[in-house]
């Protein structure tokens, strides 16, 4: 009979040190979740576009749709195929670094914007945000126009260091840093860095004044502004988009 009252009283303590092991690692995971999340912002996980709206809107039109994990751009047939539908986020940011994945259709053509402006005078997000280049390098014309203009360059700016772009239908990895307080800037595609370029001052200055956007009133002035996916008229996907502020 002891035999068993010990068996018993023994079962009940393993039992209830495994229940406080197992509750501890679940303590655990939580912190280590919330560690995470206050490291990265998640702006889209293939679930809802609520960080997201277009251009000077208060909305998102149905060029943009949500197709299992990714975030699809597709221009309209008809109607408003003439509209812009850039995408920008609804807050602003000044210091980050942004990752995301993205896939080109074939011959198209993208990019990725930073410090976008929503100031009345400006029509375009191209016209506050530098960007950087989402390009199909074999198909899409602007690959013979310079290597400015090639993926993974800050466009008509700095060249990439190499075309390290994965095959159309295949998804790319792409990693922005713009630092102010460090004046720099940094691209990384699918692990191999593209570009570094300073991101204010005389040098900024210099390059801007050396390309398209020479006099643009605007253009790459603003430390603080908004993210944006670029339509081009062209399909283009997006996944895995998440930034963390420095």
């Amino acid at each position: 009979m002891k035999k068993v009252i010990v068996s018993v009283v023994f079962l009940i303590v393993f039992i209830s040190c495994k229940q406080e092991k197992k509750e501890m690692s679940e303590v655990t995971t939580v912190e280590e979740t919330k560690v995470l999340e206050n490291d990265w912002e998640i702006l889209f996980d293939g679930t809802s576009l609520e960080q997201w709206k277009e251009f000077k809107t208060n909305g998102v039109s149905d060029a943009w749709k949500i197709e299992g994990e990714a975030l699809v751009y597709t221009p309209p047939t008809e109607g408003e195929e003439k509209k812009n539908h850039d995408l920008v986020t609804k807050k602003e940011y000044a210091n980050f670094v942004l990752s995301l994945d993205w896939k080109i259709s074939e011959a198209g053509n993208s990019g990725v914007f930073w410090g976008i402006s929503e100031d009345e005078k400006f029509d375009k997000s191209y016209h506050t945000g530098p960007e950087i280049q989402i390009l199909d390098n074999d198909k899409h014309p602007d690959a013979k126009a310079g290597t400015t203009h090639q993926a993974g360059a800050l466009y008509d700016m700095v060249s990439p260091a190499k075309d390290a772009t994965k095959p159309i239908g295949e998804w790319n990895t792409m990693v922005i840093t713009v630092d102010h307080k460090e004046n720099k800037g940094n691209v990384v595609l699918n692990g191999i860095e593209m570009v570094t370029f300073p991101v204010q001052g005389d040098e900024w200055d210099a390059m801007v004044a050396d390309s398209k956007f020479a006099g643009w009133d605007g253009f790459g002035k603003f430390t603080t502004g908004k993210i944006g996916l670029q339509d081009h008229g062209n399909v283009v996907a997006f996944r895995n988009i998440k930034i963390k502020q420095l």
